[in-house]
């Protein structure tokens, strides 16, 4: 009985880890996609008043 909910407490903490990562990555890869474009606008601004 003992094994069974220590097994079952490992996995749904191991899912809920995963499930954490996976979402701050997606976010993670948003912000840098973003932050990316931001630089482009500025760059292409800079260009136009040279």
């Amino acid at each position: 009985m003992f094994k069974k909910v220590t097994s079952t407490l490992l996995m749904t903490c191991f899912l809920a880890g995963l499930m954490g990562t996976l979402t701050g990555c997606n976010t993670m890869s948003g912000a840098g996609q973003d932050i990316k474009e931001g630089g482009e606008k500025i760059k292409e601004k800079a260009d136009e008043h040279k």
